[in-house]
């Protein structure tokens, strides 16, 4: 996928439809930083969120206990979101493929070319540069989201 390209509505919809369980890998228990408010958001929607930071493994964030890394998850992920700068991605990228995730979805302001290209390969879909909180609350997702408007 040419990833320099907009992603199409059709494809970002798939992805946000067919989701249900979302490892955040760099989330916070910080309520001021963004991971926390898209993870808040992404949860009270519906979505099974798993937040993942080592350093808060075994706390709580909104509830929801924090994993030291994706290979700690005991159940399936279906998207592996990017909450860390884009060097790191790739890395985050190596774990997604091996716990067998669908999608890695780089947060606004993150993009590994590298990564995106490692997770292709393995079949996942990718997003860079994108927020599925933003995503999620454009105007015309909601009717195919079965969401109300």
């Amino acid at each position: 996928m040419n990833h320099d390209e907009p992603y199409s509505e059709q494809y970002l919809g798939d992805i946000l439809k067919s989701v249900k369980t979302i490892a955040m890998v760099g989330a916070s228990s910080d309520p001021t930083k963004f991971s926390y408010g898209v993870l808040r958001v992404l949860h009270e929607t519906g979505y099974d969120m798993i937040p993942v930071n080592p350093r808060e493994a075994g706390a709580e964030i909104r509830g929801l206990e924090c994993k030291p890394s994706l290979k700690d998850i005991d159940r399936p992920i279906d998207m592996v979101q990017v909450f860390r700068t884009s060097q790191a991605a790739y890395d985050v990228a190596e774990e997604a493929v091996e716990v067998g995730a669908k999608v890695l979805w780089m947060q606004i302001g993150v993009r590994n070319d590298e990564a995106a290209a490692l997770a292709e390969a393995a079949g996942m879909k990718v997003v860079m540069n994108r927020c599925p909180k933003i995503e999620l609350f454009r105007p015309f997702w909601k009717p195919r989201l079965n969401q109300q408007i």
